[in-house]
């Protein structure tokens, strides 16, 4: 079944399903299946052709979706980049923008990523 341009999978419940289109969360889709009443608890590849269209109808009519919303959210940063306001430029830097500490953590962020357990410094090669 695909909704707004994703294939959801056929083999989870639909409340586990939904929630593979970018931007609807878990509670996003249970809304979503309350204003179209349909049961959480049935399958995807259950649903009725008529069922299917509601869904489809709901999210693309009602919901702003995957590339608008991919596209909405990049603008929404590159002003903050533009502005050069504090969160612009954390986001310039590649560094967390909303206060995380980044002594210890955020090493995905600034892409210092340690593969093996140690202290992260190289050896000096040299005894003491």
């Amino acid at each position: 079944m695909r909704i707004a341009g994703i294939t959801i999978p056929k083999e989870k419940r639909i409340v586990a399903s939904l929630p593979y289109i970018y931007g609807i969360g878990a509670t996003q889709a249970r809304k979503i299946l309350a204003k179209a009443k349909i049961s959480e608890d049935v399958r995807t590849k259950d649903l009725t052709e008529a069922e299917q269209d509601k869904l489809r109808a709901i999210v693309e009519k009602e919901y702003i979706t995957e590339g608008d919303l991919r596209r909405e959210v990049g603008a929404n940063i590159k002003r903050l980049k533009d502005i050069k306001c504090y969160r612009g430029v954390r986001h310039m830097k590649h560094l967390p923008s909303r206060g995380q500490r980044t002594k210890t953590n955020s090493r995905t962020l600034r892409g210092n990523t340690r593969k093996t357990m140690g202290s992260g410094r190289k050896a000096s090669g040299l005894k003491t």
